[in-house]
């Protein structure tokens, strides 16, 4: 119908609401002026939001995998995390930290840990809500609460879950971390806080503070979704410092694609070229750099 025609305007609304100061009231206005009416609105909404209820693309209890949720010691208290390896795999296998969206530890994340399993991998997705009591059902709860985490204590608890995962048994000692939208930021400023993560993929993420791109060690690899005006702004200087400063690092901007273009969740955002393209393109580098 044409009344529920999504458009760039819809999706930056919902942008600012998720990351931004917009509130639920104001973002449901917002959209109900966009779309020109209120039942419109509420048709869309859905459709911009990531949508739980999606099926998984490898099931909880596939039998490829064995998972399970696990804690372990954080910066400064116990963490919480899903643990996932490919059933009957022999010897040690590099492992990766898969970091979440500003929605916390939930099922699509879960998703992505099995899906990292399944290509010969230990994946471990901590929840970084762990200190404020873990990620809560009520995903706009979860939300609200990224607002009271620390930068500084978020990348602390990113290095004790490097240092988790290379004592671990069933791991190589090598470890790798991919994050998304929020865990994409998170990813940037734990290559600068630890030295001893060996690579590290950002999809449309928070550059780091380009003053601290020397401490960087890991390889990166940068995806950015071409329609992302808020996060794109940040690239030119970060690709600077990091030119200047030497490191390793590839840059990929998919256009005409949106913020969260790898959530498969999300109806409105999802590419499902672009996410394929950068899904290969992910697994290629953790094989190169966590062989």
């Amino acid at each position: 119908m044409a009344d529920t025609k999504i458009t760039q305007a819809m999706i930056d609304a919902y942008d600012e609401y998720t990351h931004l100061t917009l509130d639920r009231r104001g973002f449901m206005a917002r959209l109900t002026r966009l779309a020109g009416s209120g039942a419109a609105a509420a048709a869309i909404a859905p459709m911009l939001a990531a949508n739980a209820a999606k099926a998984a693309m490898v099931a909880p209890d596939d039998a490829r995998v064995v998972a399970e949720d696990v804690t372990y010691p954080g910066a400064g208290g116990e963490m919480k995390g899903y643990l996932v390896r490919p059933a009957g795999a022999e010897g040690r296998l590099p492992a990766i930290i898969v970091i979440h969206e500003n929605r916390g530890l939930n099922p699509h994340i879960r998703d992505v840990a099995r899906r990292l399993a399944l290509e010969g991998f230990v994946a471990l997705a901590p929840d970084f809500l762990s200190p404020l009591g873990g990620t809560p059902d009520d995903e706009e709860k979860a939300r609200g609460m990224f607002g009271q985490l620390d930068r500084a204590a978020v990348a602390a608890d990113g290095v004790a879950t490097v240092a988790f995962l290379e004592a671990h048994a069933r791991a190589s000692g090598k470890v790798g971390a991919v994050g998304f939208c929020w865990g994409g930021g998170a990813v940037n400023d734990l290559a600068v806080a630890s030295p001893a993560l060996d690579a590290g993929v950002a999809y449309y993420g928070r550059q780091a503070d380009t003053a601290e791109v020397a401490k960087i060690e890991a390889p990166l690899l940068l995806h950015y979704a071409g329609q992302d005006e808020r996060i794109n702004a940040g690239i030119d200087a970060y690709r600077a410092a990091l030119e200047t400063a030497g490191k390793v690092f590839t840059i990929h901007v998919y256009d005409g694609v949106q913020h969260a273009f790898n959530n498969d969740t999300s109806e409105a955002r999802y590419d499902a070229a672009a996410a394929k393209l950068a899904w290969e393109r992910t697994l290629a580098f953790f094989r190169e750099h966590l062989a």
